[in-house]
């Protein structure tokens, strides 16, 4: 497993109510019966994911704990809310500096992320809910310890967050091989959001038409693309870097 869990309908209740971070909840078809619609629409009210999924899934997922119908995959830490990184990043009096990671799903990348991030001076790092690799025990190892130290968010509309980051000041640069610059000609010293696809498909359409410039990495040789985490570290110092230089 990726992911820690925990199994049993009062288990996952408690857990709602205490506000434990969960990525999902898996439910077994056709059961919305008593607390087990209680736990659907309590986590659905919370944002939360919910899969139907069969028994045989279940099964293979609690590992021998006995789940009732019910597991929740839980995060190694607590998420945060943006607004928490952008007051973060003001109380130190620095320029926001945020990395969004649309659509991607390899967990070893985004613990490899965690960590270029942490040594890069990212205030925080955005996980859109769907379709992308929540923190996980895999992501936690990955990350050598920085997913302790880099607050994550979780984001529900990819489009609608950073439209809202925009109008708090931030640039949003995407990484994409159409972009007009290589990514070491473009001004990266303001308040930035720093997007990054997955390697295959890169960054979705209306994520890309979100961005207000797209960055390109020079490619010389038979490949046409990085792996994600490369790709995203050298975006991530070539800020560093800039923002070193200006001296802020």
């Amino acid at each position: 497993m990726n992911e820690d869990i925990i199994a049993g309908r009062n288990v996952v209740m408690e857990a709602l109510r205490s506000g434990r971070p969960i990525n999902k909840i898996l439910v077994a078809k056709g059961e919305r019966h008593g607390l087990v619609r209680e736990i659907v629409g309590l986590a659905r009210e919370q944002g939360l994911v919910v899969q139907e999924v069969d028994v045989a899934k279940l099964d293979a997922v609690a590992m021998g704990v006995r789940h009732q119908g019910v597991v929740a995959m839980v995060a190694p830490v607590a998420y945060v809310d943006v607004d928490e990184i952008l007051a973060q990043a003001a109380a130190k009096g620095e320029a926001p500096f945020l990395v969004l990671l649309d659509e991607l799903e390899d967990p070893h990348n985004v613990g490899a992320i965690l960590r270029t991030a942490d040594a890069t001076g990212v205030h925080g790092v955005l996980l859109p809910k769907r379709r992308s690799c929540p923190l996980s025990a895999t992501v936690a190892k990955t990350s050598a310890g920085a997913v302790e130290y880099v607050p994550v968010a979780r984001i529900g509309n990819i489009v609608q967050t950073l439209e809202k980051l925009k109008k708090a000041g931030l640039w949003v640069v995407g990484a994409d091989m159409a972009g007009d610059k290589a990514y070491y000609e473009a001004d990266l010293t303001g308040p930035l959001v720093v997007v990054v696809g997955s390697e295959g498909r890169g960054m979705g359409r209306l994520t890309r038409e979100a961005c207000d410039f797209l960055v390109r990495i020079p490619m010389r040789g038979r490949l046409s693309s990085l792996n994600a985490s490369v790709a995203c570290s050298l975006i991530l110092y070539e800020v560093l870097k800039q923002r070193e230089m200006k001296g802020t």
